[in-house]
């Protein structure tokens, strides 16, 4: 009697713990989100999430490159910009069009020359390496010559006394030495004339700009 009654008890439990756990699994299976997934879709859900999360930080990486390739477009226009200014500027210094200062030498002429001797002390300074070159404050640049005989000789529509002053802007020393070397073109002036020529190294010299209109009548820039 012990026996059926022990088996009927234990079939009991048996149908009320499956009970619970139908119950239960009908419970989750009511739950929305990935409890609807199998373990199959949840690896593929997890796989999609590790693709996409690469290719966010892969669009981060390159709008970081993006950004750096800028700063420095931007940064190398602002240095290639400043570069062309300072290339104009030194342009138009050496053009004569703009005024400039520096160190060079002061030349003082005074007694008898004419306008051959004063375009040799011109060459000469030039050959010697002169950036910028005034007499008697005015610039000397393409088309001014100085002209005349002693007594009357000018530069530019500008009367040359009987005593005035040459300014360069160069190496000093260099001016100095080439202009005053023996047998040089001082020499060679003060030799055959009654000339004095004096030169003065200076550390600043001031030469004004041209007051020509150094554009072109006829020539035109070939590109």
């Amino acid at each position: 009697m012990n026996r059926p009654n022990g088996r009927l008890a234990v079939t009991v439990v048996v149908f009320i713990l499956g009970i619970l756990v139908v119950a239960q699994l009908r419970s989750q299976t009511t739950r929305p989100g990935l409890t609807d997934l199998s373990a199959q879709e949840i690896t593929l859900v997890i796989a999609n999430l590790n693709t996409r999360n690469e290719q966010l930080r892969g669009e981060v990486d390159a709008l970081d490159r993006q950004a750096a390739a800028l700063s420095a477009a931007r940064d190398r226009g602002d240095s290639v910009l400043g570069q062309l200014r300072s290339d104009l500027a030194a342009i138009e210094g050496w053009a004569g069009l703009t005024p400039v200062i520096g160190p060079g030498v002061s030349i003082r002429i005074s007694g008898q020359i004419g306008g051959e001797g004063v375009e040799d002390l011109l060459n000469e300074l030039r050959n010697a390496g002169a950036e910028a070159i005034a007499v008697e404050g005015v610039r000397v640049v393409p088309g001014v010559v100085a002209y005349g005989q002693p007594g009357g000789l000018s530069i530019e529509n500008t009367p040359l006394l009987d005593s005035f002053e040459i300014r360069a802007i160069g190496s000093p020393q260099i001016l100095t030495g080439s202009l005053t070397r023996s047998g040089g073109v001082i020499a060679q002036l003060t030799a055959t004339a009654q000339v004095s020529i004096s030169v003065t190294p200076l550390d600043s010299v001031a030469i004004p700009a041209t007051e020509r209109n150094l554009i072109p009548s006829h020539g035109q820039p070939s590109l």
